[in-house]
């Protein structure tokens, strides 16, 4: 007889497996690539040929409190989303807070050929979209031969 004991669903053995070691060693990452959880705002970056592109999620942030920064090499948003005024008051019981309030803060390692020099930011419908350009010597360039 085996001392282990399989339920039919066996990935959401894993599943619970998973969790319990997360909640055991504190939610650390299981590769040097996973995303942190909880983190805020959440963020997509890419390229083109001309420039760095980042995404921020930040619904309900005032544009006004959100600050982008770029010193040495890296990029920094940091803003506050303030509670929402319709649930802050009252006696309300929470029994489930699943949305982030508070002051936040990311930093993103930029490449060596962003140009700190060219950077553009742009808050619509929550999303913070910010361009960095790239530098004249780092883009793609046709060589004529002769």
């Amino acid at each position: 007889m085996s001392d282990f004991y399989f339920t039919s669903d066996l990935l959401g053995e894993f599943d619970r497996v998973q969790r319990q070691m997360s909640a055991l060693l504190g939610n650390l990452p299981s590769s040097i690539r996973s995303s942190r959880t909880n983190t805020f705002p959440q963020l997509n970056i890419g390229s083109t040929d001309d420039s760095i592109e980042i995404v921020a999620f930040a619904p309900g942030v005032d544009p006004a409190s959100l600050d982008v920064t770029v010193d040495k090499g890296t990029l920094t948003i940091s803003g506050e989303r303030k509670a929402n005024e319709a649930t802050s008051e009252g006696e309300t019981r929470t029994y489930a807070k699943e949305r982030f309030v508070g002051s936040f803060r990311r930093v993103i390692e930029l490449p060596q050929n962003a140009d700190p020099d060219k950077v553009e930011a742009r808050y619509s419908n929550g999303t913070l979209a910010i361009s960095v350009g790239k530098r004249e010597t780092s883009k793609p360039r046709a060589i004529a031969i002769q």
